[in-house]
C-alpha cells in the first residue's frame, strides 16, 4: 500500500473514469411520480385497466382494499395488481451491465422485461432488490417492463412478519424504480467500518476482479476537498481496504461530521475503470457489558422515539422532504435517536439522520410472531445490511420487534456487518441488552431480575390521543438519566396514522384506536406532549426555583449534552412585562442580556444573571438557548411576581356605594350598578347572573369538586360598603363573597380537600356554547396534566374555542379544553353574552375550562374532570396511557395525599375576584 499523488486521482478521473448513470423508471418520491398503466384484481377500480402514479401506495390511488394490519387474514382480499411501463435506454448503454433496482415493492414481485423473467419472485416489502437485466435489455427500441405484485405473500412468515402487525398494511411498488447502467468490470458496492480513531476499512465488491489492477481510495470532505488518497492491489471479488486517516472529525448526533469516499478501479495502465462514492462518519460503537452504550469513548442515553414511514396522503410512500421534515421534528424535541420500527425505512431518512444526527436502531422485519423462516430472512437480512450498512447513525440491529426474531439469524448479523454491531431483540433480555417494552415506574427501581444488563425499553410510555408520552415522561426520565446501566428509551410513537382513506372522500381514519398514538399529529401537528418532552429532554437544564424578593440572579444549570460544551450555544436573558387585561395582547422586553457560560459536558454549574435596578418590576425573566446551528434548545419563563403581588396590581380599587340587597325566603338579590347577581341563600352559589339586563351564564357555583359537603350554615352581612355572603361547611370549610357595588366581587376559599383525591377546589356552571375563547397570564398555551406539567411557560396567552380531541378530530392544537396551570387571571370571552375576567390572588391555581371529550375508546387515557365547567383548582389529576392507569406512572400520576395535620391551618386556601364589568 502506498500513498498516490492527489493529481495524479484527480488527472486520471477527469479524463478516464465511468460512472454509473441512472435512469429513472418511475418517479422519484410521493411527490414526484411516473404514470404506469396498471390493472387491479379487487377491490376499488378492479378489474379494468387504468393508470397509477408510481411510486405510491395503491389504496392511496384509489384501488384495491384497506388493511390494518390486525384485521384477521381471513376478512382480507389478497388483491393483486399488474404494472406495465414502457421505456428506452440509452443506445451508448449497449456494452454496459444493466440492472433494474426496486427501493420497496409490497410485497410479492414478480418482474418481467420484454415479456422474459428477470430473476425469482422477490417476497419482502421493505427491501431493496435488483437484477441483471442486461441479456434482456434492447438499446436500439422500446422496452417492456411488467410488474405482478401480491399485496400479501405467498411466503406465510413473510405475510406474518409484515402484515400481521399493529399498523396499516398497504400495497404496490411504493419506492421508486431505477436502471443502473455500469461498465461490464465495476463495483458492485462497498462496506464501510470507519473508527473513531481514523482506521478505515472497507469491502470493495468487484466484479470481474481479474480484469483490474488497482483500487484507489480518496477520503474526500463533503465539499470534495480531499483529505488523503490511498492505493492497493486487487485481491479478489471482495477486496478488503485497510487505511488510516490521521486525526478525522468524527460523527455523533451532536456534530455529525461526514466524509466522502471515492473509491476507482484503475487497469494496469492506471486508467479509471470505474468510480463508486459513498458517505461516511468516523465514529466508533460499544455496548460494554454491565455498564452502557458508548459512542466515540463517551457513554451515552438514547433520547428516542419509534417511527413507521407514513403519510396521511401517501401512505407508506414518501420523499427526502418529508423525512427531513420528520428528522428536524424529532431534533427540535432534543431527541438524540430513533427507532425504525417495524423495518428499515426510505435510504433518504437514513440520510438525513446521518446529516442532522439521530442515532438510529434499524430493525429485521418482525411483529410479535416468529420473523421470516431461514431462506427469506437471510435474503432480507442480505439485502438490509448490504444497503443500509455504511450510514453512521446506525449503532444497533433489531432482529424483529416483541418475540418476532428469527434467533437462527442472530450470528449471520455480524457475518453480514463490516462493522459488527450488535444485535438486540426488542421487548427481550438478550445478550448485554434489557429492552423491556412497556414497563412500569416501579421496573425503575432496577429490583427485577436483569439488574446488570444495559437498560433500554425500546417502546415505553405507550402514547395514545393525548396520553403518555409527556405524560410520565418526568419521573421516568429522572430516573433513568440517573440510573448509570439505563441507556435511554424510545418513546411510541412518533405520529398519528391517520391515513385519508379515498374510499370515504379522504376521511381520515386511524382505525379506532389503533394507530392515534403520536407525539405529533397525521400532519405533524404539534401536540401537547412535544413541548413536553422538549422541555425534559432538553441538554440545557435548570434546578427548580421560585424568583423570590431574595433572587441574586444565579440559576443553576446542567449540561445534558454528551459532547457540546455550553460555550458552544447562545444563551439570551431578558426581562419581560405583560399587557393589562384590558389592553391588546402583547409583551415589551425590557433589559436583554447575551451570557456566555463555559460548562462541559454532563457538568453542572452557576448561571448568572445581571439584575437590572428595578428587576421586582418586571413580570417575568426569559431564558432562550439555542444550540450552535441556531436552532432553539428551549425557552424558560420565571414569573417575577406571584399571584398575590400581580394581582394587587391590577385590580380596580373600589370606593363605590353599598350594593342593595333584596332578599326571599330562598334567594338573596343583590344589585350593582350594572349587575344585578342571584344567590341561593341557603348555600351561597349564583342561580342567576345579569349585566345590564343579558344574562352572564355563570351559576350553580362555588361547588367543591373533592368531596360532597354539608352546609352547616349561611349568613350575609355589611362589611363597610361590601356586602359579604358566608357560608360555613362541616369540617368548618368555608367560602365567602365579598360584593362590591363597581362589580367587583371576591371570593375567598377556604376547605379541606378529601384524601387521596383526583382534584380539588370549587366548579361553576358555563355552557359551553356560550363560550368563545379566552385570554389569560400564567403557564401556556398547552392545557397540562398533573404528570404533564412542564412543556408549557408562563406568559400572556390567547386562543379561540374549539373542540379538538387530540389525534381523533379537530386536529387544532393547542386545545381549547382542559386544565391550565399557573393563574394569574383570565378573561372568559363570551358568544352572545358578555364574558367576564377573573383575578386569582392565590398562588399555583389551576383553571379548568370545559371538560374535554373522551375518543371513543381512549384505553387508560380516559380522564375524570371535576362537575360543572369552569373551575378553580389546587390539584388535578393525571393521564395514563394506552395500556396502563396513570397510577403505574410515577409519583406525580398519584392522586393527592392530604393530611391537615401538616398543613398549615389544616386547609387549603384559595382567593379569586371576578370582575363583569
Amino acid at each position: 500500500m502506498k500513498l498516490i499523488k492527489l493529481f495524479i486521482l484527480l488527472f486520471s478521473t477527469v479524463v478516464f473514469s465511468q460512472k454509473t448513470e441512472t435512469q429513472y423508471l418511475s418517479g422519484t418520491d410521493a411527490t414526484n411520480t411516473v404514470e404506469w398503466d396498471f390493472f387491479c384484481s379487487d377491490g376499488m377500480n378492479s378489474g379494468k385497466w387504468s393508470t397509477i402514479a408510481v411510486p405510491s401506495c395503491w389504496e392511496q390511488q384509489g384501488f384495491g382494499n384497506y388493511n390494518y394490519g390486525t384485521n384477521p387474514f381471513e376478512e382480507r382480499k389478497n388483491e393483486t395488481g399488474l404494472y406495465r411501463y414502457n421505456f428506452k435506454v440509452p443506445k451508448n448503454w449497449k456494452n454496459k451491465e444493466i440492472t433494474i433496482v426496486f427501493e420497496g415493492v409490497m410485497t410479492d414481485a414478480e418482474v418481467k422485461i420484454n415479456g422474459k423473467l428477470a430473476g425469482p419472485i422477490h417476497q419482502g416489502a421493505f427491501y431493496q432488490f435488483k437484477y441483471d437485466i442486461t441479456k434482456l435489455i434492447k438499446t436500439d427500441t422500446e422496452n417492456k417492463l411488467e410488474v405482478f405484485v401480491k399485496k400479501h405473500s405467498d411466503n406465510r412468515s413473510v405475510s406474518l412478519a409484515e402484515r400481521k402487525a399493529d399498523f396499516w398494511v398497504f400495497g404496490g411498488v411504493f419506492r421508486s424504480v431505477f436502471l443502473e447502467a455500469k461498465p461490464q468490470i465495476n463495483i458492485n458496492r462497498v462496506a464501510i467500518d470507519a473508527k473513531a480513531n481514523g482506521s478505515f476499512q472497507a469491502d470493495v465488491y468487484i466484479k470481474n476482479p481479474k480484469k483490474v489492477s488497482s483500487l484507489q481510495i480518496e477520503i474526500q470532505s463533503l465539499t470534495g476537498e480531499s483529505e488523503a488518497v490511498f492505493h492497493q492491489d486487487i485481491i479478489s471479488e471482495i477486496t478488503r481496504v485497510s487505511v488510516e486517516l490521521k486525526n478525522p472529525k468524527t460523527w455523533n448526533p451532536e456534530t455529525p461530521n461526514l466524509y466522502h469516499a471515492l473509491f476507482s478501479i484503475l487497469d494496469k495502465n492506471g486508467k479509471v475503470v470505474h468510480q463508486y462514492k459513498e458517505r461516511f462518519g468516523f465514529r466508533t460503537i460499544e455496548v460494554r457489558e454491565s455498564d452502557g452504550i458508548y459512542v466515540n469513548n463517551v457513554k451515552i442515553k438514547m433520547q428516542g422515539v419509534n417511527r413507521h414511514t407514513f403519510h396521511p396522503k401517501y401512505g407508506r410512500t414518501s420523499s427526502k422532504e418529508l423525512s427531513i421534515e420528520a428528522v428536524n421534528l424529532m431534533k427540535e424535541m432534543n431527541m438524540n435517536a430513533v427507532r425504525m420500527s417495524h423495518y428499515s425505512p426510505d435510504k433518504h431518512f437514513l440520510n438525513a439522520c446521518d446529516s442532522i444526527g439521530l442515532i438510529v436502531l434499524d430493525e429485521l422485519t418482525a411483529w410479535q410472531k416468529p420473523s421470516y423462516d431461514d431462506v427469506v430472512g437471510r435474503k432480507l437480512l442480505e439485502e438490509l445490511i448490504a444497503d443500509d450498512v455504511n450510514h453512521p447513525s446506525i449503532i444497533l440491529w433489531s432482529n424483529g420487534n416483541e418475540g418476532g426474531e428469527n434467533n437462527n439469524l442472530n450470528d449471520d448479523f455480524t457475518q453480514l456487518d463490516i462493522q459488527k454491531r450488535k444485535v438486540i431483540h426488542p421487548w427481550q433480555d438478550y445478550d448485554l441488552t434489557n429492552t423491556i417494552h412497556y414497563i412500569n415506574y416501579n421496573y425503575l427501581a432496577n429490583d427485577g431480575f436483569s439488574k446488570r444488563k444495559v437498560f433500554f425499553p425500546t417502546e415505553f410510555l405507550h402514547g395514545l390521543y393525548d396520553g403518555g408520552h409527556g405524560a410520565g415522561l418526568d419521573d421516568y426520565w429522572f430516573r433513568m438519566w440517573n440510573d448509570p446501566l439505563c441507556a435511554g428509551g424510545f418513546l411510541w410513537v412518533f405520529a398519528d396514522e391517520a391515513v385519508e382513506r379515498t374510499d370515504r372522500n379522504n376521511e381520515l381514519d386511524t382505525d379506532g384506536n389503533h394507530a392515534p398514538d403520536g407525539i405529533v399529529g397525521p400532519y405533524n401537528e404539534k401536540e401537547g406532549s412535544y413541548f413536553t418532552i422538549k422541555d425534559i429532554w432538553a441538554p440545557i437544564q435548570f434546578e427548580k426555583r421560585y424568583i423570590t424578593p431574595e433572587f441574586n440572579g444565579i440559576l443553576n444549570i446542567e449540561n445534558r449534552y454528551f459532547y457540546t460544551n455550553l460555550n458552544q450555544c447562545s444563551i439570551i436573558a431578558e426581562w419581560v412585562n405583560f399587557s393589562k387585561p384590558d389592553e391588546q395582547a402583547n409583551e415589551t422586553i425590557g433589559k436583554t442580556e447575551k451570557i456566555s457560560i463555559n460548562l462541559a459536558p454532563t457538568n453542572k454549574g452557576q448561571l448568572q444573571v445581571e439584575l437590572p435596578k428595578n428587576w421586582q418590576q418586571f413580570d417575568a425573566l426569559r431564558i432562550v438557548a439555542t444550540n450552535q446551528y441556531g436552532k432553539n434548545i428551549n425557552t424558560w419563563n420565571w414569573p417575577v411576581k406571584n399571584a398575590v403581588t400581580k394581582t394587587d396590581e391590577l385590580i380596580p380599587q373600589s370606593s363605590a356605594p353599598k350594593p342593595r340587597l333584596e332578599e326571599t325566603a330562598s334567594e338573596l338579590n343583590v344589585t350593582l350598578e350594572n349587575l344585578n347577581i342571584t344567590f341561593n341563600k341557603q348555600n351561597g352559589t349564583i342561580i342567576k347572573l345579569l349585566k345590564k339586563g343579558v344574562l352572564i351564564p355563570l351559576s350553580n357555583g362555588p361547588v367543591f369538586v373533592s368531596k360532597n359537603k354539608k352546609v352547616k350554615a349561611s349568613k350575609h352581612y355589611f362589611e363597610n360598603n361590601k356586602l359579604i355572603i358566608e357560608v360555613t361547611f362541616e369540617n368548618n370549610d368555608y367560602f365567602k363573597w365579598k360584593i362590591d357595588n363597581n362589580g367587583m366581587v371576591g371570593l375567598d376559599i377556604t376547605y379541606e380537600p378529601s384524601n387521596n383525591c383526583l382534584f380539588a377546589g370549587v366548579t361553576f356552571d358555563f355552557p359551553e356554547k356560550y363560550i368563545t375563547g379566552m385570554k389569560w397570564l400564567g403557564n401556556g398555551p398547552y392545557r397540562v396534566y398533573k404528570n404533564r406539567m412542564k412543556g408549557v411557560n408562563f406568559g400572556l396567552w390567547e386562543k379561540a374555542y374549539n373542540n379538538s380531541i387530540t389525534g381523533e378530530s379537530g386536529y387544532l392544537y393547542p386545545e381549547f379544553k382542559g386544565y391550565h396551570s399557573n393563574i394569574y387571571w383570565a378573561e372568559i370571552q363570551g358568544k352572545e353574552t358578555p364574558g367576564f375576567k377573573v383575578y386569582v390572588q392565590s398562588n399555583d391555581i389551576f383553571l379548568r375550562m370545559l371538560t374535554p371529550e373522551n375518543a371513543t375508546d381512549p384505553g387508560e387515557t380516559k380522564m375524570e374532570y371535576p362537575s360543572g365547567d369552569i373551575s378553580f383548582l389546587n390539584g388535578i389529576n393525571a393521564m395514563g396511557t394506552k395500556f396502563k392507569d396513570a397510577s403505574a406512572s410515577g409519583p406525580q400520576s398519584i392522586p393527592y395525599y392530604f393530611n391537615s395535620t401538616k398543613i398549615h391551618g389544616g386547609k387549603l386556601q384559595m382567593n379569586l375576584v371576578f370582575d363583569f364589568n
